[in-house]
């Protein structure tokens, strides 16, 4: 694969460098692979550039404005028939939730996420670990089936409780999805194939938000979910998945060969060392990791303690009703 140098391109007069490198260019285009490398090599990583550099004409853009609207449409449904929806939940469902992914996505991390495996490390856990969390706290599974007219609203309960649905949000399947789907893209040749590729790279992100909806969504998820496991197995369950960010995190900080193989040195960036960089991705991966995982535990225990207290709320209702039954039937006696 040729790489040009923008600036060494800016500077040359030889234009059958040029003609080559638009030759090449045509051919992958033509071929159906876009690599990514062909594109301009981004400025020096800032805070400024991930304002600059933002894009809004990606269809990922476009998929979060549509669910925002989709989301809000329905909240406001449900206010013009006099219902109550949690504010608590259009925040996270809005906020953290779509907004985590289009701070990186959409913002300029964008522009970096194939020259620095340390920002992709960034949206690898923003897209499987954080949104997916507050996705699911912002239960628009049950926004839907309060708002939809009759025949959508069956369809919807028959794709929840579907076999292939009870499979892939069943505990167990989908921890060993989120904890070996790393695994199979950093050390394989895929993680290659995803720089060199763009509809590839667009895709690892989709997936990574699926695999991280798939994981929580059943653990601290609060829409209608079949075979739910009770919160001892899901606190047990996230407590598991501690450790193997520490493992990932560790391993790719040790690793003695570059992740990509010689992709990001071929970019010729002069202001980022590859091996530097690469520490820094596991350090970003083994912290990130243990923080949210740790966070997220105690999120569950909370969600384990109030519905505690709800059961017992209801155990001394229906005490209270067997009660007076009781008496009544002695007074009637």
């Amino acid at each position: 694969m040729l790489h040009v140098d923008p600036i060494s391109l800016a500077t040359s007069a030889a234009p059958q460098l040029t003609a080559v490198a638009t030759s090449t260019a045509a051919t992958q285009v033509t071929a159906g692979a876009v690599p990514l490398a062909a594109e301009a090599t981004p400025p020096p990583f800032s805070v400024t550039a991930v304002f600059t550099e933002a894009r809004l004409d990606s269809w990922l853009a476009v998929g979060l404005v549509l669910a925002a609207g989709l989301y809000l449409y329905g909240v406001h449904r449900l206010r013009v028939r006099g219902d109550r929806w949690p504010i608590a939940r259009t925040i996270f469902f809005l906020g953290p939730g779509l907004g985590g992914i289009a701070s990186v996505t959409v913002s300029g991390l964008h522009a970096y996420d194939t020259a620095l495996l340390s920002v992709h490390m960034v949206q690898h856990m923003v897209l499987s670990m954080i949104a997916p969390i507050f996705l699911a706290l912002g239960a628009p599974v049950t926004l839907a089936l309060r708002t939809l007219p009759p025949r959508p609203r069956k369809r919807l309960l028959a794709v929840v409780h579907s076999r292939v649905a009870r499979i892939y949000t069943f505990p167990l399947v989908a921890f060993a999805i989120f904890v070996v789907n790393p695994f199979a893209l950093y050390f394989t040749d895929l993680y290659r194939y995803t720089l060199e590729h763009v509809w590839a790279h667009e895709l690892v992100h989709a997936h990574f938000i699926m695999t991280g909806c798939v994981f929580f969504w059943p653990l601290l998820g609060l829409d209608p979910l079949p075979g739910r496991w009770p919160y001892p197995g899901r606190a047990l369950l996230m407590l598991l998945s501690v450790p193997f960010h520490t493992v990932l995190g560790l391993t790719i900080m040790q690793s003695t060969t570059l992740f990509g193989g010689d992709w990001y040195p071929s970019l010729g960036l002069t202001w980022a060392d590859p091996w530097e960089d690469q520490v820094v991705a596991g350090g970003i991966l083994w912290a990130g990791g243990e923080f949210v995982s740790v966070t997220m535990l105690a999120v569950l225990v909370v969600q384990w303690m109030r519905h505690a207290e709800r059961e017992a709320r209801r155990i001394d209702r229906e005490l209270d009703r067997q009660e007076a039954r009781q008496r009544a039937a002695e007074s009637a006696g």
